[in-house]
């Protein structure tokens, strides 16, 4: 039993040394992939108004409401209108510092109460959703307000248009995943 107990140790121990030799390796890059994210064309441009539900950033708008976010070229400026299609708020682009797009994974509500039904709960505690977020960081000269805001956006071909649209109207620059602006 002893001389059992042993050799299992030991090989425990050979298979811990050897993983831990295998993890300080050197890491390669994949040419392959480095090549293939440079190459990738850009979205199609966005289209002028797209549907949006504004959750929260702005300061001194706390509720989360439907609309549309529009690019107002004129002015300079991203435009959120409410489902009336009365202006709400607006971001200048020359405000925007930085900007990305991110991905929640959220239980829907039905799957949520369904979830709480003996037998039918387990399957339905499994559903869920990704959800795409549109987020902006912004500072205004002019008021010295300075935030995060979110919006959230149907799909993700819809997400990065508008993302990329964005990021070109306001000149920022592509830094991994996410869009900057460089300090004057």
């Amino acid at each position: 039993m002893l001389k059992g107990l042993r050799s299992v140790t030991g090989v425990v121990l050979i298979m811990m040394i050897a993983g831990a030799a295998l993890a300080q390796r050197p890491r390669t890059l994949n040419q392959d992939k480095a090549e293939t994210a440079t190459n990738v064309p850009p979205p199609p441009p966005a289209p002028q108004t797209v549907n949006a539900k504004y959750e929260g950033g702005v300061f001194g708008y706390n509720k989360k409401m439907e609309g549309t976010l529009t690019f107002d070229d004129g002015n300079q400026r991203l435009v959120f209108r409410n489902d009336k299609q009365k202006e709400i708020l607006f971001v200048p682009y020359m405000a925007l510092t930085g900007a990305y797009g991110d991905t929640h994974a959220v239980r829907p509500a039905a799957a949520s109460v369904a979830s709480n039904i003996p037998y039918v709960g387990l399957p339905a505690s499994l559903i869920k959703t990704k959800v795409r977020y549109l987020t902006l960081q912004y500072s205004d000269p002019d008021s010295k307000v300075s935030g995060v805001a979110s919006f959230r956006l149907e799909n993700k071909d819809i997400l990065d248009s508008v993302l990329n649209t964005l990021a070109g109207k306001a000149g920022m620059s592509k830094r991994g995943d996410i869009f900057v602006k460089k300090k004057e």
